[in-house]
C-alpha cells in the first residue's frame, strides 16, 4: 500500500466512531470517506443467527432496489419460439437457444444475469458447473426460470438483486455506487434488509440479525443499528 493510500485509509477510518449508525448516517460517512478516482460499489453485509449447514435455515431471495445498482446489467435470455422476440423487445442484451448453451459450455460468460424458459432447462441444466459458481444459474425461486420473460428482463434491468446466505452465515449484496446520493443508498440498503428480514426461515432460533455493516470497495466498514432497521421494516 502506498503512503498516500495509507494516509487516506487512516483518514477514512477516523470518520467512523465505535458505535452503531443509522443507514442514512453511514451512507453520508461513506461518501465523505471516499478518496479513490473510481465509482466504488457500496455493499451491505448481514451476519445472521442461522446455521448455513441446515437446509431448513437457508436464507435466499430477490428484491428490486428502488434506485437500481448504477450499472447497466447485461441480460442473457435462453429461450425459443415467440419468447425470443418477447425477450428482445423487453430489452434483453443477448437472446438465443441451444447456440447460447453451446457457447457457454465453451467458456463464454460475457453477461451479468441469465433468464431461461422452463422448456430450455433440460439444456441449461448442463451449464451448472459454469454458471453455478458464478451465481448465474437460472432458478425458479429467484424468478429466472419463467415463461414471463418480459417481466423478468425488466426487473433485472430495474435493479433486481439476488441474495443468499454464504457458508459463514453472512448475506452480502451490492446496494449501489458511491456516486449515489446518500439518501438513495440508504433506501436501497433498507429495501434489501427488509427483504432479508422477510426471508427469515421458520427454523431460525434466537436473534436473527446479529450484525449489519455498510461498506464500499475501499471505504471503512460502518456498523448499522439492527434495531432501527427492524423498526423501519416493521413500519413499512
Amino acid at each position: 500500500m502506498s503512503r498516500r493510500v495509507g494516509k487516506n485509509v487512516d483518514k477514512a477510518r477516523k470518520l467512523v466512531e465505535q458505535r452503531a449508525y443509522t443507514l442514512a448516517e453511514a451512507a453520508e460517512i461513506l461518501k465523505k470517506a471516499h478518496f479513490t478516482k473510481f465509482d466504488e460499489t457500496v455493499e451491505v453485509a448481514v451476519n445472521l443467527g442461522v446455521d448455513p449447514k441446515q437446509s431448513d435455515q437457508m436464507v435466499r431471495g430477490t428484491v428490486v432496489l428502488p434506485h437500481g445498482l448504477g450499472k447497466s446489467v447485461r441480460v442473457l435470455v435462453i429461450a425459443g419460439g415467440d419468447k425470443v422476440r418477447e425477450a428482445q423487445e423487453a430489452g434483453a442484451d443477448l437472446v438465443g437457444g441451444e447456440d447460447m448453451v453451446q457457447k457457454i459450455q465453451e467458456g463464454w460468460t460475457d453477461f451479468d444475469a441469465v433468464i431461461a424458459t422452463p422448456d430450455m432447462m433440460k439444456s441449461v441444466g448442463r451449464l451448472g458447473k459454469v454458471l453455478g459458481p458464478r451465481g448465474l444459474m437460472p432458478n425458479p425461486k429467484t424468478g429466472t426460470v419463467t415463461f414471463e420473460v418480459v417481466r423478468a428482463v425488466k426487473e433485472i434491468k430495474a435493479g433486481k438483486v439476488e441474495f443468499r446466505l454464504d457458508k459463514g452465515g453472512i448475506v452480502h449484496s451490492p446496494v449501489g455506487k458511491i456516486s449515489f446520493e446518500a439518501g438513495k443508498l440508504a433506501e436501497n440498503a433498507q429495501t434489501l434488509l427488509a427483504a432479508v428480514l422477510k426471508a427469515k426461515p421458520a427454523a431460525a432460533k434466537g436473534k436473527y440479525i446479529k450484525k449489519i455493516t455498510l461498506t464500499s470497495t475501499m471505504g471503512p466498514g460502518i456498523a448499522i443499528d439492527p434495531a432501527v432497521v427492524e423498526a423501519a421494516a416493521a413500519a413499512a
